[in-house]
């Protein structure tokens, strides 16, 4: 049997395996199985620690429900920051990911700040398929275009503006854009609302995953669009489907931080062999 911890940060939930001790071989279907809601223990992300080396304090991986790796997931770095800085009385503790080392410092009141370094704008850095000016350029959806922003944060990000994100078409327009070939690594797609100056409403299509009540790395791809836009200033409330995350993307030095809250609803065991 396998321990495993459930978690979740604004109701974006994870099934987190601890193998810094002992291997576990994380593949397609087993994390497919794992995230099945019916049939497994249910997650819109599988989490996996590794040792970290010399550099982070743990490695992280992240599996999409469909399987599929992700580079980044920052609402599941705040749940394992959460874990370690429990575990090991620290206020600071260091992850690296495929999208790059983040950095997590306790906050107080249950709340863990991600500083996950610069936002990646180039177009080749996001990545996209040809040169555009990715603040704002036209999207061909269908022969029709759509203003998009576009940002990395780790993983990829496509940010449409609208009049009201509780009215967007996140269940149509989303994975239809998630999988358009002008995005090589498919991308993650926010339907946001400026509400004023410091508050924006944020709606989230997850690549490989489809709705989820909150995303990190969609928050703050979201904020540095809106600021990059004149839209915004530089700390800005995402109010997501789940919940509230604080986003700044600093001046002096252009990192951009997140800070929110985890939860741990249980633990439990899996027999992992009877899943797949």
């Amino acid at each position: 049997m396998t321990a495993f911890v459930k978690m979740h940060g604004l109701g974006n939930d994870f099934v987190i395996f601890d193998a810094r001790d002992a291997a576990l071989s994380m593949t397609t279907a087993l994390a497919r199985a794992v995230a099945d809601r019916h049939l497994g223990i249910g997650c819109d992300t599988v989490v996996v620690m590794r040792p970290g080396g010399a550099a982070a304090d743990v490695d992280v991986q992240f599996f999409n429900a469909d399987g599929s790796e992700s580079e980044s997931c920052l609402n599941a770095t705040r749940c394992v920051a959460r874990l370690l800085l429990d575990e090991r009385g620290l206020a600071r503790v260091k992850l690296s990911t495929k999208g790059g080392l983040l950095v997590c410092n306790e906050v107080g009141k249950g709340q863990v700040a991600v500083d996950i370094g610069e936002p990646r704008l180039a177009w080749d850095q996001v990545p996209l398929a040809s040169q555009v000016d990715t603040t704002q350029f036209p999207l061909d959806i269908g022969g029709s275009a759509l203003p998009v922003s576009a940002v990395s944060v780790g993983n990829p990000h496509c940010v449409i503006f609208v009049p009201d994100a509780q009215k967007a078409p996140v269940t149509t327009l989303g994975p239809k854009i998630e999988t358009l070939p002008f995005f090589p690594r498919r991308t993650n797609v926010e339907f946001a609302q400026v509400l004023d100056k410091a508050r924006i409403r944020m709606r989230v299509w997850e690549r490989g995953v489809g709705v989820t009540m909150a995303c990190g790395t969609g928050a703050c791809a979201t904020a540095v669009a809106a600021i990059r836009r004149g839209l915004t200033g530089r700390k800005v409330e995402l109010i997501l489907d789940g919940g509230s995350l604080s986003i700044e993307w600093r001046e002096e030095d252009g990192h951009v931080l997140m800070t929110g809250p985890t939860a741990m609803p249980f633990r439990g065991r899996v027999d992992l062999d009877k899943l797949v």
